[in-house]
């Protein structure tokens, strides 16, 4: 275990995420390293100014990166709604051409968005769905 990982409590990927050979730390895994840098530094010898400032400046960075992502977050989430509540009414048809029908309802899950037509045929709203 490295001395980051000890200080923080994180072993390999855990709490951080990582893209081919560049490795990000989150948002709780900066803070605690640096409390911890803050904890255990020499009282003899405290960080410069500089630094310091360099410091607050990164967390700001990343407390404004965090809130960014959650507005964006609801941003596509809102933008969901909209595009699903567009299709009541209309008529769709799958993306095999097999199904099609009038929508009367459509659920946003987890997986996805389902259309459920008005005779209670479920298609999923994918690639390859005509509207009409």
């Amino acid at each position: 275990m490295t001395d980051v990982s000890a200080v923080t409590g994180v072993q390999g990927t855990t709490g951080t995420s990582q893209t081919g050979s560049a490795q990000t730390v989150d948002y709780d895994a900066f803070l605690k390293l640096l409390t911890a840098q803050m904890q255990n530094q020499d009282p003899t010898e405290p960080i410069s100014d500089t630094e310091y400032i360099a410091q607050l400046a990164s967390f700001s960075n990343v407390e404004q990166s965090t809130k960014l992502n959650d507005k964006l977050d609801y941003l596509i989430q809102m933008t969901s709604f909209q595009q699903a509540g567009s299709l009541i009414g209309r008529t769709v048809t799958s993306a095999d051409g097999l199904t099609s029908g009038t929508v009367a309802e459509v659920k946003i899950l987890s997986q996805g968005t389902v259309a459920i037509l008005s005779d209670g045929t479920e298609v999923p709203v994918s690639a390859g769905l005509t509207v009409s």
